[in-house]
């Protein structure tokens, strides 16, 4: 069985977020399991990995994206370095940037992307047996292999829509039609909603089955969608809720080389310690204490907006017992805040910006992880922080009640259940309790160290949805 996998995102060539971390993990550990064959899509950009990397051009055609003629090129990674076929798609000026979003043309580079894929696939008569199309930005896919005479070679294949973050849906005016390749035009319901064009919309109508990252959230989804509850709930017999996995070959304290000391779940406590101690002298933060840490993008889906209040409060009212750090970016008002705080405290420590190796070191040292956010797919932080010996306070959402049970009803974790200040400085009152008890924590620690979150079975759900 031949899988295509079309992303905006693949770690470790281009990563934003999770969408990365799930595209650069899923084929490789699918590719373990027999007769599988796992390939990987994506834009060109221009990051370090393409530079280190050798890569042959297999495909050199043009599209025409409206009255635009677009060269086309597919270049594919020698080695096979990451565990799949890696295909990467170049167009000039539109798919050669230096990062996957945050351009005025967003919805032309997307078109093109998914375009210049099937353009590619059709001319070379390349037949897969199902193409998994991951978020909006490859939600057109299943419309146009049925819908656009261009591709009636790949009419047919199986397709199968991820839906990682439906916050997101990519809407476009019908002004965009015009560089959309040729469909009969009394198919524009399959693409509309609300009077705009709708990409993940489209893919959910149009798709042979759509998954979401865990089954909490797909449950969200059917009263609460941007819009879209009742498309889910009209498609729900196609819905699939797979939670994803962690790749364990990556998130390994005792192989981790951007970790100063390593650490299994025998040595555990004795090593945290060491590698917090050495993190809290590099950005002046006190050992002895127990530290909070943040890790993710300052969205208000994430809850990043209540971190100020959050840093200020939780150092005012426990008299600086307690230190936080916080490795972040993507909203000046939040990060002028914290830096603020960062020139006030000494028990606060920033970080701006993203930073692989730090979150490394972070997840390894830090004794608490907050997730305050409001809306959570899945979440890999919480599996990465768990992995690593440390205690996940999150709020009860999505894949955060999926994977995180309170230590109350015997899990190894810390929720709560309202979006706000209050309820996280609750959360982290309880945690500062925990801290003192010492059996509790290294209890703790082992407890979410010996959890299961490996690729191996969320791979095999994802196989057994493609044969069924």
């Amino acid at each position: 069985m031949v899988i295509y996998h079309l992303s905006t995102e693949c770690y470790p060539v281009a990563k934003v977020g999770g969408l990365a971390d799930v595209v650069g993990a899923l084929p490789k550990y699918q590719n373990k399991i027999k007769d599988i064959d796992a390939k990987v899509v994506m834009p060109w950009y221009n990051k370090p990995f393409v530079y280190e990397h050798e890569f042959d051009i297999v495909f050199d055609g043009f599209i025409h994206q409206g009255s635009n003629m677009l060269q086309v090129q597919i270049l594919k990674e020698k080695t096979n370095v990451l565990g799949f076929e890696l295909y990467m798609v170049k167009i000039p000026g539109l798919l050669d940037r230096d990062n996957p979003y945050g351009y005025q043309d967003e919805s032309f580079q997307f078109l093109a992307f998914q375009h210049g894929v099937l353009h590619w696939l059709s001319a070379m008569e390349i037949r897969p047996d199902v193409l998994h199309c991951h978020d909006y930005h490859t939600g057109l896919v299943p419309f146009m292999i049925e819908n656009c005479p261009e591709f009636v070679f790949l009419k047919g294949v199986k397709t199968i829509g991820t839906i990682h973050n439906g916050e997101y849906q990519g809407m476009m005016s019908w002004d965009m039609a015009n560089y959309m390749p040729f469909f009969d035009s009394y198919k524009w319901g399959l693409l509309d909603w609300n009077g705009y064009i709708n990409p993940l919309a489209s893919m959910i109508k149009c798709c042979t089955a759509f998954t979401t990252v865990s089954q909490g959230y797909l449950e969200e989804l059917f009263v609460s969608f941007r819009g879209l509850e009742s498309l889910v709930r009209d498609e729900f017999g196609k819905a699939y809720g797979i939670i994803n996995g962690i790749d364990t070959e990556v998130w390994n304290p005792e192989t981790d080389p951007m970790l100063d000391f390593n650490f299994n779940i025998n040595n555990a406590v004795l090593q945290k310690k060491k590698n917090k101690e050495k993190l809290c002298k590099e950005y002046g933060l006190k050992p002895e204490l127990p530290l909070f840490a943040f890790i993710g993008r300052f969205a208000t889906e994430k809850g990043a907006d209540f971190l100020p209040d959050v840093v200020w409060k939780s150092i005012k009212q426990s008299y600086g017992t307690l230190n936080i750090m916080i490795l972040g970016s993507g909203n000046t008002y939040i990060e002028n805040k914290l830096k603020e705080y960062d020139y006030t405290y000494t028990n606060f420590a920033l970080d701006l910006g993203y930073k692989e190796h730090l979150s490394h070191k972070i997840y390894a040292s830090a004794d608490f992880l907050l997730m305050p956010s409001r809306v959570e797919p899945c979440g890999l932080n919480q599996m990465y922080s768990m992995r690593y010996g440390t205690v996940p306070i999150v709020r009860y959402t999505g894949g955060l009640r999926d994977t995180v049970e309170d230590i109350s009803t015997g899990g190894a974790g810390i929720n709560f259940t309202y979006p706000g200040v209050d309820d996280i400085l609750h959360a982290m009152n309880r945690a500062m309790g925990i801290f003192t008890q010492k059996e509790t924590m290294e209890n703790l620690i082992h407890a979410n160290m010996g959890f299961d979150f490996a690729w191996e079975k969320s791979a095999e759900k994802y196989i057994a949805l493609y044969k069924n």
